[in-house]
Order: structure tokens, then C-alpha cells, then sequence
């Protein structure tokens, strides 16, 4: 390999000419990062505190409490009773929302999930809807600071800012997404950092195993497995595609064939027309390449076709990425980056999945402070942080911003890919893993 030492200058001057991203980079100070998330945090959880504060199950604006998790309750109490082939009527589900409500309500839910998905909910039904979904947030809590804990103890450069990353963890726009509707993502967080736990172990076909458990929300794996099968990391694969197909034979086996065609059925018709089945403001709730170009493009041909190319592209960059001797912080970021632009159904509350790589990338920031790409990442890495909180000024912006930023953080992590196969600092690295 030739001597590294005259590229610097070239690298160096690449973002010297953007000297708003440095000046914006160095605004960006611990006291006033923790300031700003001590805001979003008062903010976020005040109002969550004054809308909660009312007896039964609804809220001050009128809307039923955690409302996402009484699809869950009916699943599971139609499981327990069963009539597990009535999971994806309709009819059914608005009967059950009708009784935990006790009068008329609005409120329009559909069961998108597999049947074995509501399985563990069964021992709760025997409390009250609140209490069930009380104690279900409780233990979703427990999972989301659970793997922040454990990533951060991976984080050699953020072990000093212990209550930092925990009051960031507190303030993150779409954990108070998450609560106040009662979802699963942070099922989809502890399947993620276990993950990368293993990889950073060595241990590819656990990592995959991990990932495979993602098919209980099928539309995080519309990317993963085709950038593990480009960058050829086969064990990985193979663990994913075990772990995935193991799950969907046992649910097969569970509830039989009928149920399981029902479910098929649902996805495909969700897949092939989404705005028969989301709301007419779901796409500024969303995050991802698909409800960018909805919300751009108002032609249904060209939007499609616009998501599938960018899509193709998102995928590339991170297989190559995935593929080069970076880092393992840079690469797993760059996977979990891929799993959230491409999803075609991801609201805000699934960017829960997003933890692992703005941690690992914080931390390889403070470790290779004297990269030249790192101003650019700070800034991205903030502003990836703060957009989803901005996301419904897309009903009149028609523009979703924090896609444009999770998209240039993904194209900055592919030029750090290309620098370290030229400077060879991936041994700067505190994690390191082959692709295997």
C-alpha cells in the first residue's frame, strides 16, 4: 500500500470548503447538547403527563390511550378464545376497540402482524386494558435503557457522559412516540443490538439469528438480507434466514394454514396498495424513502418508481460499506441505516432502531476526532437525532428532512469507507469484525 501521507491534505480540503458544517459542528458543545435535550425532554414528556392525566382510558385530546396496543389485546383475547381466524377481520377488531372504549369512538385499527406476534400478550389478559398495557410499557422500558446500557458499555469514547447519553436516550422524539402508542419497537431495538453484540463477538450466524427474529415486523427485512447477500457475508445470511423461516414454520405449525393465509393475504394487499390501509396522514409520521416520495412526488407511477431506485441505491452503498475493512461501528451503521430507508411502512415510534447507530457513531466521532469527515458526522448525527420531531411540518413542507439526513449520513459513512481502505484506520477501531 503507498504511503497515506499525501492524501491528507486532499481529504482535509474536501470539507474545509464547508465551513458552516465545522462552524455548526463546533456550536454543538456537551452543555449545550444536554440543554437542548433537557427542552425536548420537558417538552415531550409534559405534554404527555397533562394528556394522560385523566381518568379511563382516554386522553385529553379524546384518543384512547396507548391506542396502538388494543390490537394487540383483541389479538390475544381472540388467541385465548379461539377464533384466531378473525385476527384480520376488521368488523371483529372495531368491536373490540368499541368495548375497551365503552361508547363510540373514531379511532380505525387494523392487526398488521403475524398471529404469533400477540402470543405473549396472553398472561395479561386477565387485567384491565390499562393495567395490560402499563405493564407492557413498563417492559418495553426496560429493554430500550437495557440496550442502551449495553451498547454504551461497548463505547469506549462515550463512557464519560454516562448522563448524557442516558438524558438523550430519555429525550429521543420517537421513544415518547413509542409510549404513547403502545408499540413494539422495542422488540425490534433489543433483536438490533443483539446483533451487534454478537458480530462484535465474531459470532455472524448469532448476529443473523438476531436479525431473522426481525420477520415479526417483515418490512425491517426488506433491505438486510439483500446487503448481506451482496456484500457476501453468508454466515450471516444464513443465520438470518434460518432464524426468520424457523419462526414463520412454528407460527405455520401453531395456528395452521388458514390463519397463516389470511396473514399472507393481509401483507400482500398492505404491500401492493399502503394507501388503502394507512391513514391520510400516515406519511408524515413516516421516516423512510417510500413516504418521502409520497409526500414529493403526488404521481403514484413516478413515486414508485423513484423508491424502488433509491432504494436499489441505499442498498449498494451499504453492502459496500458492509463489505469494506471499516470499522464494525461504521458498517453495522450503516446496515441499521439501510433497514430504516428502505422500510416501506416505518413510523416515527420504529426509530427506536436508529439507537444503535447514533451510539456507535457518536462514540467512533470522539475516538477519530481528528478525522476530517467528523464535523460533517456530527451534524448529521444531531440532526438525525432532532428531525423526527419536526416531521409533521411535512403536511405543508412535503418534505420529509430526516431522510435526507439519515440518506447523507449513509452516503458520509461510504466515504469514510473509502478513506479508511486508503489510510488503513480501520485499526483505530475499538470493535473490530471481519464479514465472514
Amino acid at each position: 500500500m503507498s504511503d497515506p501521507a499525501p492524501r491528507e491534505p486532499a481529504i482535509t480540503s474536501t470539507w474545509a470548503n464547508y465551513k458552516g458544517i465545522i462552524s455548526a459542528s463546533q456550536w454543538l458543545t456537551p452543555r449545550r447538547i444536554r440543554a437542548q435535550a433537557i427542552v425536548f425532554a420537558l417538552c415531550l414528556w409534559g405534554v404527555c403527563a397533562v394528556d394522560y392525566a385523566t381518568s379511563g382510558v382516554f386522553d385529553r385530546g379524546g384518543n384512547i390511550k396507548f391506542q396502538d396496543f388494543v390490537v394487540f389485546r383483541n389479538a390475544a383475547r381472540l388467541i385465548a378464545e379461539g377464533r384466531a381466524r378473525e385476527l384480520y377481520d376488521d368488523d371483529v377488531l372495531a368491536t373490540g376497540v368499541h368495548a375497551i372504549a365503552g361508547r363510540q369512538t373514531t379511532v380505525r385499527l387494523q392487526y398488521f402482524y403475524g398471529p404469533q406476534v400477540s402470543l405473549p400478550f396472553l398472561p395479561l389478559l386477565r387485567f384491565s386494558f390499562l393495567t395490560q398495557a402499563g405493564i407492557w410499557i413498563a417492559l418495553s422500558f426496560l429493554m430500550y435503557f437495557g440496550s442502551v446500557y449495553l451498547l454504551w458499555k461497548t463505547c469506549r469514547g462515550l463512557r464519560p457522559y454516562a448522563g448524557l447519553v442516558a438524558l438523550c436516550a430519555f429525550a429521543y422524539p420517537p421513544l415518547f412516540s413509542f409510549f404513547v402508542r403502545g408499540q413494539l419497537s422495542a422488540v425490534v431495538l433489543i433483536c438490533v443490538t443483539c446483533a451487534f453484540l454478537a458480530f462484535v463477538k465474531r459470532r455472524d450466524w448469532l448476529a443473523g439469528i438476531a436479525l431473522g427474529f426481525l420477520i415479526f415486523k417483515p418490512q425491517f427485512l426488506a433491505a438486510i438480507p439483500l446487503v448481506l447477500l451482496l456484500a457476501k457475508s453468508w454466515k450471516a445470511l444464513a443465520g438470518l434466514t434460518v432464524s426468520a423461516s424457523g419462526q414463520l414454520l412454528v407460527t405455520l405449525a401453531y395456528f395452521g394454514h388458514d390463519v397463516m393465509r389470511l396473514y399472507v393475504r393481509m401483507l400482500l394487499h398492505s404491500a401492493s396498495t399502503p394507501a388503502a390501509t394507512e391513514l391520510s396522514l400516515s406519511p408524515i409520521q413516516m421516516h423512510s424513502l417510500r413516504a418521502f416520495w409520497v409526500l414529493l412526488i403526488p404521481w403514484p407511477p413516478a413515486f414508485w418508481m423513484a423508491y424502488a431506485l433509491s432504494s436499489l441505491a441505499v442498498i449498494a452503498v451499504a453492502a459496500a460499506v458492509w463489505k469494506s475493512s471499516s470499522p464494525l461501528p461504521l458498517r453495522f451503521s450503516a446496515l441499521v441505516l439501510a433497514a430504516v430507508l428502505v422500510n416501506p411502512h416505518l413510523f416515527i415510534y420504529d426509530l427506536l432502531a436508529l439507537v444503535p447507530a447514533l451510539l456507535l457513531l457518536a462514540d467512533w466521532a470522539i475516538d477519530n476526532a481528528e478525522s476530517a469527515s467528523i464535523p460533517a458526522l456530527r451534524l448529521l448525527l444531531y440532526l438525525a437525532f432532532v428531525l423526527p420531531f419536526f416531521g409533521p411540518l411535512s403536511r405543508w413542507t412535503h418534505l420529509q428532512p430526516s431522510v435526507v439526513a439519515f440518506a447523507a449520513l449513509l452516503w458520509l459513512l461510504w466515504r469514510l469507507s473509502r478513506e479508511t481502505a486508503k489510510t488503513g484506520s480501520h485499526e483505530l477501531a475499538s470493535h473490530e469484525s471481519t464479514v465472514v
